[in-house]
């Protein structure tokens, strides 16, 4: 009987995809345990293991053998197991990256929202905004959540400001980026699922109002405040699709 097949990581480890992985429990108990016997005597320290969902049945066969769940996506299930004591296991993503738009018009107006789901059945306005979708930049995801939230086209101009908290959704942290965008369109149509209220509201007002947060006005007054920083590409460094960067303006 083969072992199982894996590809040596940079971890000192051996990671296996779910491409060989048998469909019967049996089986896997079978072949499992003289694979991890096999990688323990070539040096290896840690194994990881791919479940797809379609596998799920080996998942307390893995368990049994000493593998603990590392993350999860939609359609599988990543586990561990060291093979040497004390050896490495990197953590899995801990935060959340979202974004927010301060976009301000020709008449010193400042594009806000009321979302729909809030706590507590006061309103409040806040700035159009919301998380990144994976693989995607910055710039690209604050101007998509603005179109999507207002129907407000714009253009993004610099990186205001920046949040990080504890203790947000399932346990994770978050960063929450403040840009500047320049309006192209004037005409709200709000995001019914998601949006109850979005309107132009002049500057003095929002920074006034019972219904604005402290956080809120604070970031507001730091778009108004500096050029803040601008995306930007290094020549030589890295491809444009993965990376992004961003430098100071000149005042």
């Amino acid at each position: 009987m083969n072992p199982l097949s894996g590809v040596p990581n940079q971890f000192q480890g051996i990671a296996v995809g779910p491409e060989g992985l048998p469909e019967e429990p049996d089986l896997f108990r079978a072949v499992l345990a003289p694979s991890l016997a096999g990688w323990r005597a070539e040096g290896c320290k840690l194994v990881w293991l791919e479940v797809p969902i379609t596998r799920a049945a080996l998942i307390p066969v893995a368990v049994e053998a000493g593998f603990t769940f590392h993350h999860a996506g939609e359609a599988y299930l990543m586990m561990v197991r060291q093979l040497a004591e004390g050896a490495f296991i990197p953590v899995y993503a801990t935060h959340y990256i979202g974004a927010g738009g301060v976009v301000i018009n020709h008449r010193q107006e400042l594009l806000v929202v009321s979302e729909l789901h809030r706590r507590g059945n006061r309103p409040y306005y806040k700035l159009p905004g919301g998380a990144l979708q994976p693989g995607e930049h910055l710039v690209e995801g604050v101007v998509r959540e603005v179109l999507e939230e207002t129907g407000i086209q714009t253009r993004f101009e610099s990186l205001v400001c920046f949040r990080h908290w504890h203790g947000y959704r399932y346990g994770k942290s978050d960063i929450y980026f403040v840009c500047r965008l320049s309006p192209l369109s004037e005409k709200v149509v709000l995001q019914p699922e998601e949006i109850e209220e979005c309107l132009w509201m002049p500057i003095d007002d929002y920074m006034t109002s019972d219904l604005v947060s402290v956080f809120n006005r604070r970031i507001v007054q730091a778009a108004l405040a500096g050029p803040g920083v601008a995306p930007c590409e290094i020549d030589g460094y890295g491809d444009p699709a993965r990376y992004e960067f961003f430098f100071p303006l000149q005042p």
